[in-house]
């Protein structure tokens, strides 16, 4: 099952589920992130698929989770990168935030302000589809609604100014999240 965000020719957005090549039917929420807010989101889909509707050709793809409630990044957990950038290998990684607005859809026009060491990374960015707090492997598991790609766009003159990384990675619309999960 692959979901995505689309937007809509009202100007709005609505979650949609993967039918096939380049087409989607749309679901009667505003956005997958609303979609896996709801405990029973794959029986939505499921009947959703069974009544049909209306089938989606040559989408128009907005940000994957529009309202994300977090957006959590680990850095430092790729050892060519961090040797490639001079630094000792951590025992721990980083963990960083960015905001719901730093991310767009996946061909969206990236605007850079006041930077002139821009730089990315291409990520492996997991949908978590419920609620974890104190969670075991396996409930960490059952919790995924899917995997995703990110490129996590930087500011690299703005993120090294301080050990903070966060003013350098969280400029508006500088994440494009793939297109689905």
């Amino acid at each position: 099952m692959k979901l995505a965000t689309l937007r809509t020719a009202g100007g709005g957005t609505t979650a949609a589920l993967a039918t096939g090549a380049n087409s989607y039917l749309a679901l009667p929420v505003t956005d997958v992130g609303a979609l896996l807010a709801q405990p029973q989101w794959r029986t939505i889909v499921e009947k959703a698929v069974a009544a049909g509707g209306n089938a989606i050709a040559d989408p128009d793809f907005a940000p994957l989770l529009p309202r994300a409630g977090k957006v959590i990044c680990c850095g430092l957990n790729y050892g060519d990168h961090i040797q490639e950038m001079g630094r000792d290998l951590p025992e721990y990684p980083t963990l960083f935030a960015k905001y719901a607005d730093t991310l767009t859809g996946p061909a969206d026009t990236i605007h850079i302000h006041g930077s002139s060491r821009v730089d990315w990374e291409a990520e492996l960015a997991v949908v978590v589809g419920s609620e974890l707090f104190g969670a075991d492997e396996d409930e960490a598991r059952k919790a995924i609604a899917g995997y995703t790609i990110a490129n996590d766009v930087s500011m690299r003159d703005w993120q090294n100014r301080t050990l903070q990384w966060f003013q350098g990675k969280a400029f508006d619309r500088t994440t494009p999240v793939g297109q689905s999960c």
